[in-house]
C-alpha cells in the first residue's frame, strides 16, 4: 500500500490504457505497455503465455513497461501453469558503481521459477541492490543504501545490474520494459532437489 502515493507522482501513466501484443510470434513476442501501470501488462503477458504456451521457447519483450513490482510473482504464476520462467525488467537509474560516480543501472531484478510436479516450483527472484526501492518507498531504508549488494564484492552485482539493464535496452529500444524468456520444461529436477534438501527452505518457499 505505500506504493500507493508513489504510483500518483509518475508521468506517463494512463489509466484506461490496455497492453497490447503488437507481434506475436511461435518464438517472439513484442508487447506495448501504451501507458498502462506495469503491473497490468505483465498480467496480460502471463496470460498469454498460460493460454497459448510456446512449443518449445519464447522470448516476449514489453515495451513501455513500468512499474513491475516483484518479478517473483510473475514467473512463479508462469511456473505454476508449467513453464520455466526467466524474467527481468528496468527502472529509473538507482545504483551506481560501488566505487561511486553517478547512477547508471536500475536494480535490475532477476526472477527465475522452475515447475515441479509437486505443484511447488522453485522461484529465486533477486534484486541487484543491496535494499529495494519498495524498501526506499515505505520508509524501511533510505536511497543512500540502495547501492550494489556483496559489500568489498558488489563488484558482482554491480556488473549483473549493468548486463541486465544492457540486455534489456537492446531489446526494448528505449524507456523502460521487461524481458521474458518462457520455454517447455524437459526434465523436472524439483522434486530430487526437496529431497537433497532434506526440509532447507528454497527459494520462492512460503
Amino acid at each position: 500500500m505505500a506504493r500507493v502515493d508513489w504510483l500518483e507522482t509518475l508521468d506517463g501513466l494512463q489509466p484506461t490504457a490496455e497492453p497490447e501484443c503488437l507481434v506475436a510470434e511461435a518464438c517472439y513476442e513484442r508487447w506495448e505497455g501504451r501507458g498502462a501501470l506495469g503491473y497490468l501488462t505483465l498480467a496480460a503477458i502471463c496470460d498469454g503465455q498460460l493460454d497459448d504456451p510456446p512449443e518449445a521457447a519464447r522470448l516476449v519483450v514489453a515495451h513501455e513497461c513500468f512499474p513491475t513490482g516483484m518479478l517473483g510473482y510473475w514467473a512463479h504464476r508462469l511456473a505454476t501453469g508449467g513453464l520455466l520462467a526467466v524474467l527481468t525488467a528496468t527502472s529509473p537509474p538507482r545504483l551506481g558503481h560501488p566505487e561511486g560516480g553517478p547512477k547508471l543501472a536500475g536494480t535490475n531484478p532477476l526472477a527465475i521459477a522452475i515447475p515441479s510436479s509437486d505443484g511447488r516450483p522453485v522461484v529465486s527472484d533477486v534484486s541487484m541492490g543491496r535494499v529495494t526501492y519498495g524498501d526506499v518507498i515505505a520508509g524501511a531504508a533510505s536511497e543512500d543504501e540502495l547501492v550494489p549488494f556483496g559489500g568489498e564484492h558488489a563488484h558482482k552485482a554491480f556488473a549483473l545490474a549493468l548486463g541486465l539493464q544492457l540486455l534489456v535496452d537492446a531489446l526494448v529500444v528505449d524507456g523502460y520494459g521487461a524481458v521474458l524468456l518462457v520455454a517447455q520444461p524437459a526434465a523436472d529436477p524439483v522434486p530430487a532437489l526437496r529431497e537433497r534438501a532434506a526440509g532447507v527452505r528454497l527459494p520462492g518457499d512460503a
